[in-house]
């Protein structure tokens, strides 16, 4: 699959322009602040209804306008697939596929199969479990509409019983027979999710492994990513009944799956404390490169790669290793983004593929 056409309107620093696209490599040059890491995000926007970098929809329309709108053709399996994102401040976001509108914005995740690798992922390392539980559920979600409901039923539901807390506690009252319509519908969809998760790490850490020896292939690194969940060690109904009291007095759900996280491992041990710069700026590609090789197995059909700035954050030896991927068909369609003419120009030429060359002023 790829994408053949986008058109941006009013969208962050954009008022209107137009791309046309080559199914192989397509590179961004120019300076920074000129719109290449934004024409990324509104490729993202179209894959997954938001912004990568602010999904709050208000603050990507342009200074001065009310509205933005977003448009993507793109080749899926040989057919046309017409994408239409508008967004216009007060109203709900809108988003038609081939003309039709659709009831549930939840209905359109998995359609285009993306992988973004930015800056940005280094929060994966840096900041809380929540972090980590939306890279998992991102992942699971674009080829699993299952685990995408249970997990919209779950949010909810948890967000009620939340709530219900905070009700209790203002108003000295207790009602258990309200809280456990919650508890239920916390235990049917927290169990699926839970299930999910775990068989999904089972076969993601394999390639996650292999992708991290592709690209730092020094034997002494032994890296490793697990999954930290209560439920593995308790039931789910026992772990609500024994957090009950503690729920109460904090006025929130302490325990279940959005408590779940990932442990990052080099050497069995926490990479965010004992890896060097260079070696988690290896780990967090292997982890999309990763993510790219589970949504190539379970689409059958490879994902469209957005690469922001990945360039300047790389040594040789790392781009190096990253066009041997490029070059042995490992990649469908390829966005870059870079500041560096000449460097783009020098790399993209290396993998022996078709490219073309936006220069953004």
């Amino acid at each position: 699959m790829h994408l053949e056409y986008l058109s941006l309107i009013n969208y962050k620093n954009f008022e209107a322009d137009q791309y046309e696209f080559d199914s192989s490599i397509n590179c961004l040059v120019g300076r920074n602040g000129a719109g290449k890491t934004t024409i990324l995000d509104a490729i993202y926007h179209l894959a997954f209804t938001k912004s990568y970098f602010n999904p709050q929809s208000t603050q990507n329309v342009r200074h001065g306008e009310e509205l933005f709108t977003l448009e993507g053709k793109f080749k899926v399996n040989e057919k046309q697939l017409d994408l239409l994102i508008g967004f216009k401040k007060g109203n709900k976001k809108i988003i038609k596929v081939n003309g039709k509108t659709y009831e549930r914005i939840s209905d359109h995740i998995g359609k285009i199969p993306l992988v973004i690798i930015s800056p940005a992922d280094r929060d994966l390392i840096s900041e809380g479990s929540e972090t980590r539980r939306k890279f998992v559920d991102s992942i699971i979600s674009q080829s699993d509409a299952a685990y995408l409901k249970a997990l919209l039923k779950y949010n909810q539901a948890l967000s009620q019983r939340n709530s219900l807390l905070k009700y209790f506690a203002k108003n000295n009252v207790f009602q258990e027979e309200t809280l456990a319509l919650y508890d239920e519908i916390l235990l049917e969809n927290g169990t699926i999710i839970f299930e999910k998760r775990k068989a999904f790490l089972s076969l993601f850490t394999q390639d996650f492994i292999e992708q991290y020896k592709a690209i730092s292939p020094i034997e002494t690194e032994q890296v490793a990513v697990r999954y930290d969940s209560e439920l593995l060690h308790t039931d789910f109904k026992e772990l609500l009944k024994q957090s009950l009291s503690k729920d109460r007095l904090v006025q929130y759900t302490s325990s279940g799956v959005h408590k779940d996280d990932l442990l990052l491992l080099l050497n069995d041990y926490p990479i965010k404390k004992f890896g060097s710069q260079g070696q988690q700026k290896s780990f967090l590609i292997a982890l999309r490169f990763a993510q790219y090789a589970f949504l190539k197995n379970q689409k059958n059909q490879k994902p469209i790669v957005l690469l922001d700035d990945i360039f300047d954050k790389l040594d040789d030896q790392r781009v190096m290793r990253l066009v041997a991927l490029v070059e042995n068909d490992f990649f469908g369609q390829l966005f870059i983004s870079d500041t560096n003419s000449n460097r783009t120009e020098e790399v993209v030429k290396a993998t022996g593929r078709p490219y073309v060359i936006h220069h953004l002023e």
